[in-house]
Formats: C-alpha cells, sequence, structure tokens
C-alpha cells in the first residue's frame, strides 16, 4: 500500500511537470512568433502619430543645436572674453577674447583640460570656487601675471589689470566675462601726465603773473584797483588748482606716501580747524557740535589729517542752510564690526551737514576729480572767500580720499535720513592705546 503511494505521487507529480513544460512552451510560441496580420493591424495606427513624434524630437533637437551655435558665435565674437568651465574647474570652451587675454595658446577647441593648468592664476581659480560655493554672481579685479613656455618671448608679455564677472550655472559649472583694463589705465596715467606736465609749466607763469597784479595794487587807487583785486582772486584760483592736481597725482602715483605719522588728539584738531573756518560759518550763524570720547588718539600725519578736516568742513559750511549746526560723531568700533581681526579697533567719524545733500546721481562720483555734479552742490557764493582750503577745483574730495588711503583709512559720502544733508563717513585705523579705555559702540 505504501509503494502503491509512492507512485501515485510520483506520477502526479511528473504530470504537473509536463504540464508547466507545455504552458512554458506555448508562451514562447507566442512571444516569438512572427507578427500576424492581425498584429499589423492592431499596430498600424500608432506607427504615424510615433513617426510623428520622433521627427518632432528631431526638428526640438535641430533647433537647440543652431541656438547653442548662435550663442556660441555671439559670444565668440563679443569685445569681451568668455569661458566656461565644469564642476572640476576644467575648461570646457572660450572664446578667442579670452584666449588672447589669458595667453591660452596650449588649449585647443573641444579640449578639456584643468583650467590652472592652462592658466596659471590662482586668484581666477578662486575666483571660480567662490562663485560655486556661494552660488552668487560675484566680481573681482586683479593684476594677471600671464605665463609663457616660450623664453624668448617672456619680455615682450606684460601684465594686465583684469577685471572678471562670474556666474554660477547648473551641474556646477561656471561661466566668466573677462575685461581687459589694461589699456584703460594705461591711457588715464598717460593722461595723468601729460597733466602733471602741464600743471608744472604752468606754475611759474602763473607766480609772474601774481607779482605783476601785487604791483597793480599797490598803484591803482579805487575804483580801478576793484579789477585788480578780482584779478587776483582768480589768479590765486589757477594756482590753487595747479598746486592741488600736482599733489593729487603724486598721492595716486605712489599710494603708500611718506606719512609723518604722530599721536594726535582728535577733538583738539577739530577745534583747530574750526577756529581756522570761524570767520566763513558766522557769517551764516553756523555752529559746530562734537560727540564723542574727550580723549581720543590716533596715528596720523598731522598735517594732512588737517587738510581732510580743513575741506570737510569747508564744504559743510558753504553748503549749510543759515542757522544750523554741523555735526562730528565720532566712535571708536572692534574690528570685527569692520571685517578686521579682534582687538584691531577702528575709529569711525561722522561728519554731518544740514544743507542740501547729493543728488542720487552724483553720490557714486563724488570723489572723482573735477566732478562738480548737481549745481546746487557746485558753486557758492562763498567760494572766493574761504580761508587756507581748497575749494572750487573740484580736486578736494578727491585728495581727501587718497589721504585717508594713504592712512589705511576710507571714506564714503551719503546722504543723512534726518537732516537731509551730506554725511561723510571716515573709518580710521590705529586708534592709541591711551584711546583704548573708552567702551566700543
Amino acid at each position: 500500500m505504501l509503494l502503491l503511494g509512492f507512485f501515485l505521487g510520483l506520477a502526479v507529480g511528473i504530470g504537473f511537470w509536463v504540464w508547466q513544460q507545455v504552458q512554458l512552451n506555448r508562451y514562447l510560441r507566442r512571444v516569438l512568433q512572427p507578427l500576424t496580420p492581425h498584429s499589423y493591424k492592431v499596430g498600424l495606427p500608432l506607427i504615424p502619430g510615433l513617426r510623428q513624434e520622433i521627427m518632432l524630437l528631431r526638428q526640438q533637437r535641430q533647433d537647440f543645436q543652431q541656438s547653442l551655435q548662435s550663442y556660441q558665435d555671439v559670444l565668440e565674437f563679443a569685445p569681451v572674453g568668455y569661458l566656461q568651465v565644469d564642476e572640476e574647474n576644467q575648461l570646457l570652451w572660450c572664446n578667442q577674447q579670452a584666449q588672447d587675454i589669458l595667453y591660452l595658446q596650449r588649449w585647443q577647441p573641444g579640449e578639456v583640460r584643468l583650467l590652472l593648468e592652462l592658466v596659471r592664476s590662482y586668484e581666477l581659480d578662486r575666483f571660480i570656487e567662490q562663485t560655486r560655493d556661494w552660488q552668487k554672481p560675484q566680481t573681482k579685479e586683479w593684476v594677471f601675471h600671464p605665463s609663457c613656455d616660450n623664453a624668448a618671448e617672456i619680455p615682450k608679455i606684460k601684465s594686465l589689470t583684469l577685471r572678471a564677472s562670474s556666474l554660477p550655472l547648473p551641474n556646477g559649472q561656471v561661466g566668466v566675462f573677462l575685461e581687459n583694463r589694461q589699456p584703460l589705465l594705461d591711457i588715464n596715467q598717460a593722461r595723468d601726465r601729460s597733466f602733471s606736465d602741464l600743471a608744472h609749466e604752468l606754475r611759474t607763469p602763473l607766480t609772474s603773473i601774481r607779482l605783476v597784479v601785487e604791483t597793480l595794487q599797490n598803484r591803482l587807487e579805487p575804483p580801478l584797483n576793484r579789477w585788480v583785486n578780482r584779478l587776483m582772486q582768480e589768479v590765486d584760483r589757477l594756482i590753487s588748482l595747479v598746486q592741488s592736481w600736482l599733489e593729487l597725482t603724486q598721492m595716486e602715483t605712489n599710494p603708500n606716501m611718506q606719512l609723518q605719522t604722530e599721536g594726535v588728539e582728535l577733538r583738539s584738531l577739530i577745534a583747530s580747524v574750526w577756529e581756522n573756518l570761524e570767520p566763513l560759518a558766522q557769517r551764516q550763524h553756523l555752529s559746530l557740535s562734537y560727540s564723542g570720547p574727550e580723549n581720543l588718539w590716533i596715528k596720523a600725519d598731522p598735517a594732512r589729517i588737517y587738510q581732510v578736516f580743513l575741506n570737510l568742513l569747508d564744504n559743510s559750511i558753504k553748503y549749510s542752510l543759515p542757522s544750523t549746526s554741523i555735526r562730528i560723531q565720532a566712535k571708536i568700533l572692534s574690528g570685527n564690526n569692520n571685517g578686521g581681526n579682534a582687538g584691531s579697533p577702528y575709529l569711525e567719524i561722522n561728519l554731518i551737514d544740514s544743507g542740501v545733500g547729493f543728488s542720487q546721481a552724483d553720490l557714486p562720483h563724488i570723489f572723482e576729480r573735477f566732478y562738480r555734479g548737481d549745481k546746487a552742490r557746485s558753486h557758492s557764493p562763498q567760494d572766493n572767500n574761504s580761508i587756507g582750503a581748497i575749494v572750487g577745483n573740484g580736486l578736494g574730495l578727491a585728495i581727501v580720499q587718497q589721504i585717508l588711503l594713504a592712512h589705511g583709512g576710507s571714506i564714503k559720502a551719503m546722504n543723512h535720513p534726518e537732516t537731509g544733508g551730506a554725511w561723510m563717513q571716515i573709518l580710521l585705523p590705529e586708534v592709541m592705546a591711551n584711546s583704548l579705555s573708552q567702551d566700543y559702540s
């Protein structure tokens, strides 16, 4: 009986296995057999739609290729250089301008190589990395020193001042526009040399003219002498212009000018400047108010810093409304508030008047030489009467900026939200130890 059960189970198992094999063979024949006429009838309505989709995709691909080629043609003939790198800073493409600016002699179109291998500019490499990390457009200007494999051409290669503007792109890529600013700087330097030479040549004849005018002043009686007095004012104006131009050119040529630095007490310096200008201030009933530490010492060149406040206060007096006050606010800032190192305090000085202020169009150009801007702040009835100040020639604020830069400081021009007048904000380092007992603001 047991043996009969065994054979019966074996027969059932073999039968089930045979049935599975038959079913599998039928399925394979159905899948692998050629299409029947019926299947063609089912598939034919789908083929035109499929062909249309394929043609549409081909047309879109062709349009994209044409657009890409158009963009490349535009960039190729652009007056600025353009290069594009991938997420590993490998150069993918650049136009001819970029090749000329960066001396890319070892790169061929279609070749993908590490940018730093082709252009030995760590400034450019860090600039691209910064753009990728921050995911924001960036702008940078630096002096580029090209490298060359041919030793004979090295003396002919000059350093260039470049300005780069970058843009983060998808997939970690970065695009960079390059502008060669060296020709513009060379033109400006040539212009400055020409003006300086002219200013040197003008000093002697202007001095001679002034001597002649002085002689005439002593010999002419009223009312004729008033014309000579007016002539003297204009001659002095020209002499001041020439002297200011020569001084500014010297400062810009030598940014690290030799400063005779010593300890200067700020409030005493401001009081001395105001005493010199007070006769002008009394005509408009102007007053000066100071707020800040009483015993504030800075390390600076006394004559140069005196010139800074003389010019700034003279401008404030000329453009302030009658019977108003000119405010000077001084406070010590820690280095952390100014992007510096901890323990490197800065002095912030705010000079605020109640005059007409600056127009928004003029603010970016306030410190440019000869910029006169809004007529409301271009001329003043007191221009001819200022005592000891550099006035009326459009160079005063440019000189102020250069003096502060030489001291490691800076100046910013704004309009004060309360008074509506001019707001000059000065930052100066080198606050001396005897001032640091004051609390940081």
